[in-house]
């Protein structure tokens, strides 16, 4: 099969629901970020201009990964764990990483910047994908064959925590404990290391005021409506403000700097604000619909015998789903606030790249599994 077949015969559904997304995204990350742009840089188009120049990039690496054969990720998974370990201690050392906002995630690429922690995700499923495979058996009966991956996923939770990332801490180890249970892992040691990773998120909170403040902020915003509750608030003004059918594109008076990050962390409130309960619903269909659509490819590959495949689809589907999860709740005062984007959506290089790239291994896993059931009939 030549390149061009392979791109022709690609499924048009979870094709078609990712591009609607990354769609979706520059429509909200401009509007929301008109203001802020023109203040900042002079320049109302600036971070449309720069989402539209990453949407460029992710796509065509998105093609360049859909081309290459999941054989290849199952056997070069531990090299690119590998990479991102490197990259996540390089982001530490001091004069290599850049520091915003008090956290310590970027390398500077000339003009651009590289998120390690983006990337992390995406190759830790890929990881642990392939020792589940390798080690099914032991996952299945003993506790070395869990804690033999998860002191490796500890390394990178640790370095995330230095960063810090709490949030990327959490979507990476709740990926790895969704992909384990579902790889047949006992329920006592389940339910036993759950129990033990609740205790250390609890003492992860406790241990930072500026996350038990997060955290207690949420349930009442109103306490302290200047500081710790001022960015709940001002989201969920937005959401009232949405009504059923929004005030219009471009009209948002909470992305005028009231609401910070109007165009990374909160945008899922912008665009609620702008097209209202019926576009909050819409692209909340959208997300569902592609992690379903992702899911339905993990349970193919499972009954055709592919368990990598299988494996990868599961995580990526609760990668995105964790994700988005906790953005579109953190926006919604459902969860307390967190640094998380939502996949396609939000404004940032590293997060749409790793986002496109992930459903492009999906779309080669989808295609291959009807190019063999064709093959077999």
């Amino acid at each position: 099969m030549n390149r061009a077949d392979l791109y022709l015969r690609a499924d048009p559904v979870l094709a078609g629901l990712g591009l609607a997304l990354v769609l979706i995204g520059l429509v909200a990350i401009t509007s929301a970020s008109i203001g802020y742009a023109e203040a900042q840089f002079n320049n109302p188009w600036h971070h449309a201009e720069r989402h539209g120049s990453y949407i460029v990039a992710a796509l065509a690496l998105a093609l360049v990964v859909y081309a290459v054969p999941t054989g290849f990720w199952y056997d070069s998974a531990w090299l690119w764990l590998l990479l991102c370990l490197a990259l996540l201690a390089l982001v530490l050392v001091p004069g290599i990483g850049r520091s915003v906002n008090g956290s310590q995630r970027w390398l500077p690429l000339g003009p651009l910047t590289l998120q390690p922690s983006e990337l992390v995700k995406g190759a830790s499923v890929l990881f642990l994908a392939g020792y589940l495979v390798r080690q099914q058996a032991a996952v299945r009966s003993t506790w070395q064959g869990f804690l033999r991956p998860m002191l490796v996923l500890g390394v990178i939770a640790l370095l995330l925590l230095f960063e810090p990332d709490f949030g990327a801490t959490v979507i990476v180890m709740g990926t790895a404990f969704g992909m384990l249970f579902l790889a047949g892992m006992k329920l006592l040691h389940f339910f036993i290391v759950i129990g033990l990773s609740l205790l250390g998120l609890a003492a992860l909170i406790f241990s930072a005021p500026y996350r038990l403040q997060r955290l207690t902020a949420y349930t009442d915003p109103w306490a302290d409506p200047y500081d710790t509750g001022f960015q709940l608030i001002q989201s969920l003004i937005a959401f009232g403000r949405g009504e059923w059918l929004g005030v219009g594109l471009g009209n948002s008076v909470q992305k005028l700097f009231y609401l910070p990050e109007a165009h990374t962390d909160f945008v899922f409130s912008i665009w609620a604000e702008e097209t209202g309960f019926v576009g909050a619903a819409l692209l909340i269909g959208l997300v569902l619909a592609l992690i379903l659509r992702i899911g339905a490819v993990g349970r193919a590959a499972a009954r055709a015998g592919e368990d990598f495949a299988a494996y990868v689809c599961f995580g990526v589907a609760l990668i995105f789903s964790g994700q988005a999860f906790i953005n579109m709740g953190a926006s919604s005062g459902l969860l307390p606030t967190k640094g998380l984007t939502l996949p396609f959506i939000s404004y940032g290089g590293t997060a749409l790249v790793t986002s496109c790239c992930l459903l492009a291994i999906v779309l080669r896993i989808e295609h291959d599994l009807r190019a063999n059931a064709g093959g077999n009939r």
